[in-house]
């Protein structure tokens, strides 16, 4: 969670971010774009109606990597006249779309393997799938783990939502395949009996993903609708506020994310007869403090007020001490 490069400029900082998700997101997308095709031609030629879910399933992985790129473009413009608060909501907003696509493509996954399930009870026999079509799934398996790997290495590194549900898009894809294989392997090896595996290798890995999107999806709207942050770090904050003697009583603390940063407001108390520049001193003080603790992009607002005695504001001037 801590930003431990404090040294970096700001800008660069950001930029190098922006850096990372292209380069992951467009290396994602090319393996993308590769799969569709050869899983195509593979169900096409190899029979095997699960492979032809399973290049849908890559044409819906490769529209999250055009949105994360899009937004991302978007959430890394600086603050400006319009957001004061800069652009990392849009970040956010497409970690919501990328999570909705994917909570999709469970659904209709596991919808779809329920029909053939259901077919093959009343006793129709699935067709049998070709050795191409195994092929494919296999070297899907093994590229869409490998692509889910290093996208989620650098959504964690550099903290963004968009890429790790985007990760999870690419690892979707690889249990889809899984699944794929498993079908296909069985019933070319166990005969026509045994298709069934691969419509039920479907339902249980799109309840695999169905879970995951829903988990995206919470997050990302517990953003958008200003959920404050947990707790612990309101547990920190106010320990790294009273950590100053001067300053008592802090209130109306508020908190919240905006795209990768924290939003951090409250109101504090001082002694009346503090001078302003000594309780701007004071607060810069704070600000500092916490934006060390939680990265150089933590928007902190601070209200100070003079502290009450016998629960009244006093003038400092009346006071007979």
């Amino acid at each position: 969670m801590h930003h431990h490069h404090h040294h970096i400029p700001i800008e660069q900082d950001d930029a190098l971010r922006a850096k990372d998700i292209y380069r992951v997101t467009i290396w994602g997308g090319v393996v993308n774009v590769l799969l569709i095709i050869i899983k195509f031609l593979a169900g096409f030629f190899g029979r095997s109606s699960a492979m032809i879910a399973d290049a849908v399933h890559s044409f819906s992985d490769f529209i999250t990597d055009v949105i994360v790129l899009l937004f991302v473009k978007i959430s890394n413009k600086p603050a400006d006249a319009d957001h004061a608060y800069g652009h990392g909501k849009y970040e956010t907003l497409a970690t919501t779309f990328v999570g909705v696509i994917l909570l999709g493509v469970g659904l209709m996954l596991a919808y779809e393997g329920a029909i053939k399930i259901v077919r093959v009870m009343q006793g129709e026999i699935l067709p049998c799938p070709e050795k191409v079509a195994l092929w494919a799934a296999l070297a899907s398996i093994a590229l869409k783990e490998i692509t889910y790997q290093f996208t989620a290495r650098v959504g964690k590194k550099i903290n963004s939502q968009a890429v790790i549900a985007n990760a999870w898009h690419h690892r979707s894809d690889a249990f889809s395949s899984i699944g794929t294989g498993l079908g296909i392997a069985g019933a070319i090896l166990l005969g026509d009996k045994w298709t069934v595996l691969d419509p039920i290798a479907a339902v249980v890995v799109s309840i695999f993903i169905i879970v995951a999107a829903v988990k995206i999806i919470k997050q990302a709207l517990d953003e958008l609708l200003e959920k404050s942050l947990d707790e612990t770090v309101q547990n920190e904050i106010r320990t790294i506020v009273e950590q100053d003697k001067d300053v008592s009583e802090l209130h109306h603390l508020r908190t919240r994310r905006v795209g990768n940063h924290y939003a951090i407001e409250m109101h504090l108390r001082m002694p009346g007869a503090t001078t302003l520049y000594e309780a701007h001193a004071h607060s810069m003080q704070l600000e500092l403090k916490l934006k060390q603790h939680f990265g150089a992009h933590t928007h902190v607002g601070i209200h100070i007020e003079p502290t009450k005695i016998n629960g009244k504001y006093s003038n400092p001037e009346d006071c007979p001490c």
